[in-house]
């Protein structure tokens, strides 16, 4: 039977700080940026910014050259707003994530929960930045990034995001195997998709279980095992153990869509070749 589930434990997190997803349902670990790196970067942007805001400037001046000083100044503070936040904010909307030192680095920014960015996100960063990097010359960012574990500036706080490297060596641990004793049970049994969450918790929790203190690996697999027994019919064998259980309904599960993908690129095949016909 399942183990029971304590309450008194703490919740198991379907998915780690620092964890991306690929297109497999597969969690990534990638590293936070380090500080060297994103200083680096961040230079390159400033590099960038100071020679776009100088053009633009110029062209301002050559076109108001017989206008008002308010129009003038107006166009100044019109020209810092955009080049100072609306470039920026569209620019890392627009790559989900990077910029111009970022992509010569090898950097990209995300959500805190991994995914990528969106135009709130990078609307914020950027408006932060004004003040945090251009008005107080970057100390606020730089002591910030220091402490934080993640290396996040203050932009970053206020959006929910962080820095990481993408020019990393990733090693992919290899899916849970089949129990061979649940292989009968397995093959007739009713296992519905899984949440992708749940999934991704489940990989996760497979995959790091030895790295989990035995009390905590306990809880952690009858918690897990509780969830995944409500999308599947008939339940396992008495006696079989939670992490077994998980191990076999990602088997099936992965065994199941592979072979609806096979078959689905078999008809798309079979369609193409008589729509050539």
């Amino acid at each position: 039977m399942l183990l029971a589930m304590s309450q008194s434990s703490p919740e198991f997190a379907t998915l780690t700080a620092d964890d991306l997803v690929t297109g497999e349902a597969v969690a990534l670990d990638l590293p936070p940026a380090g500080l060297g790196t994103r200083a680096a970067s961040g230079l390159i942007d400033l590099a960038a910014i100071t020679l776009l805001a100088f053009g633009v400037a110029l062209f301002l001046v050559l076109a108001t050259a017989n206008a008002s000083s308010a129009l003038v100044e107006a166009g100044f503070v019109a020209t810092l707003v955009i080049v100072l936040l609306g470039v920026p904010t569209a620019f890392e909307t627009l790559t989900r994530g990077r910029t111009l030192g970022k992509l010569a680095l090898g950097l990209r920014t995300v959500r805190d929960d991994g995914g990528p960015i969106s135009f709130h996100h990078a609307f914020v960063r950027s408006l932060v930045g004004v003040v945090e990097i251009y008005a107080l010359t970057g100390t606020p960012a730089f002591f910030s990034a220091l402490v934080s574990s993640r290396g996040k500036r203050l932009g970053d706080h206020a959006a929910g995001t962080y820095v990481v490297s993408e020019r990393v060596r990733l090693s992919l641990p290899l899916p849970p195997p089949m129990p061979w004793h649940l292989k009968e049970w397995a093959a007739s049994a009713d296992v519905a998709p899984l949440p992708v969450g749940l999934a991704l918790a489940i990989r996760q929790f497979l995959a790091r279980a030895h790295q989990i203190t035995p009390q905590s690996r306990a809880v952690m697999g009858s918690r897990l095992a509780e969830q995944a027994a409500t999308l599947v019919a008939p339940p396992p064998p008495l006696g079989t153990h939670p992490e077994d259980f998980l191990a076999a309904v990602v088997a099936t599960r992965r065994e199941r869509d592979a072979a609806r993908l096979r078959r689905e690129a078999a008809l798309r095949r079979r369609l193409a070749g008589q729509t050539r016909r």
